[in-house]
């Protein structure tokens, strides 16, 4: 398996995408499948590098799959079997004998649609979270919008389009909503106050998608950015 995946992988870094500053915003894109594979036996994996001012490199099962990936990029999905995988970020160079900025096993299941995100923790400590992406019907016309907190910031509230969607949502959590297809603009503000702490550029929605908006960085530093992953079907 340690073979299979850094074949995999390997080719992850071929399709990892470079984010602008802040707010920066990744899109995905489509990523290689195996010739083999089906969605009901593999899992689909994006992977979100959203630890602000470090480049790292990424290893699974012990091997580097990922070379001096910046803050800020989403790689392309990737269909990967399911199973157990041992990540861990270091920074750029740095020897993988030594302690990484953060450590997490993660287990995918066949026929899930996952993002690893490498984010800060509330404290702005490095951490890695894994999530499970929604992609279940959503009405005729609607779609579901997943709003993320990864950021080294207090809880926050959630305003979509001047309607409040989440309240007192905390790092590492989430909500989802659903919205009419079309476009939407939201605002992140302290949890129980009226303070925006970051602004959500209208974003396109289309029917069926999941819009997943990630807040990232940190408060302290003054980095709070964004990040946008659309996933269209399971």
């Amino acid at each position: 398996m340690r073979k299979l995946f850094a074949v995999v992988l390997t080719a992850m870094a071929l399709a990892v995408v470079a984010a602008v500053g802040p707010p920066a915003v990744a899109a995905s894109a489509s990523g290689p499948r195996a010739p083999q594979d089906s969605a009901l036996q593999t899992a689909t994996v994006t992977v979100l590098h959203g630890v602000p001012g470090v480049t790292v490199d990424v290893y699974a099962n012990g091997e580097k799959v990922l070379s001096n990936v910046g803050p800020g990029v989403l790689s392309a999905p990737l269909r990967l079997p399911g199973g157990g995988y041992d990540i861990k970020i270091f920074k750029a160079g740095e020897n993988p004998g030594g302690t990484p900025l953060a450590r997490k096993t993660v287990t995918l299941s066949a026929g899930s649609n996952d993002t690893i995100a490498a984010h800060l923790s509330r404290t702005g400590s490095p951490m890695i979270t894994a999530f499970v992406n929604d992609t279940s019907a959503v009405p005729s016309g609607q779609a579901r919008v997943t709003l993320r907190h990864i950021a080294a910031a207090p809880a926050v509230d959630v305003r979509a389009d001047g309607r409040t969607v989440a309240t007192n949502l905390s790092n590492p959590g989430q909500a989802e909503v659903q919205l009419p297809a079309g476009t939407v603009s939201a605002e992140i503000l302290r949890a129980g106050t009226g303070d925006v702490v970051l602004g959500v550029p209208r974003v396109p929605i289309a029917a069926g998608t999941n819009v997943i908006l990630y807040a990232w960085g940190s408060a302290d530093q003054h980095n709070l950015a964004l990040a946008v992953q659309t996933i269209v079907g399971p």
